[in-house]
């Protein structure tokens, strides 16, 4: 059985000053259509309590994810979700487009309690602005320092808490433009790289939430 996220890791900067810890993690990386998603979720390490049954949203199931929802936003300091486009995507590069979906995150959260510190999954820190052209009418980025961790999500609460709240609003932009564009298989695959997602577009063509800088399809077969 797969153990819950904790605070260990986000109590540690307590030590150091840093009261508002936020974690973020992305979802929709590897998808051929839809947005890129960055949940981003701020807890303060002064009393905060545990919430169980948070861990990495790959490890929950859809409806565990929907229950956890109203209970994350309730207990973190702060908490939001930006997503970059197919068409952001196609035009500025993947890693660009994540970094202006954590922005757009980041903006937001700050709005309502500034994070001293970020922890951000993975190994590379694609967070902190590089180009301010970037971003939304010239809008900084996150200026907080980034602490890059491998299986954060899995580890920190923050960081499972904000790949749920992104796992399950990107789910629902995926399920909403089903309805407009049925025939892609969106609210099952979610966009991602199915058999039947790649050969749908092969029969139908890709559509305007399609990242139509990928390879979306497989190529013909010879002969037909």
């Amino acid at each position: 059985m797969s153990k819950d996220a904790t605070l260990r890791f986000e109590r540690s900067f307590a030590a150091g000053g840093h009261r508002f810890v936020a974690g973020a993690d992305e979802v929709g990386r590897g998808a051929l259509a839809g947005p890129v998603s960055v949940g981003m979720v701020v807890v303060d390490t002064a009393g905060l309590k545990h919430l169980k049954g948070v861990r990495d949203s790959k490890l929950l199931a859809p409806a565990e994810r929907e229950l956890l929802v109203p209970r994350i936003r309730a207990w973190a300091a702060a908490w939001a979700v930006g997503h970059s486009t197919a068409a952001e995507i196609d035009e500025l590069g993947l890693t660009a487009a994540l970094r202006l979906a954590g922005t757009r995150a980041w903006l937001q959260v700050a709005a309502v309690v500034r994070p001293d510190i970020v922890i951000l999954d993975g190994n590379y820190n694609w967070l902190s602005p590089a180009q301010a052209t970037l971003f939304d009418a010239g809008e900084p980025g996150c200026d907080a320092p980034v602490h890059t961790r491998i299986k954060a999500d899995l580890q920190c609460l923050s960081v499972a808490a904000a790949s749920v709240l992104a796992k399950v609003e990107r789910d629902a932009q995926m399920a909403r433009l089903a309805l407009e564009h049925p025939g892609y298989g969106w609210e099952v695959n979610k966009g991602y790289a199915t058999e039947a997602h790649r050969a749908a577009i092969l029969a139908r063509g890709a559509s305007e939430f399609h990242r139509r800088s990928w390879r979306l399809a497989p190529a013909q077969p010879p002969g037909v």
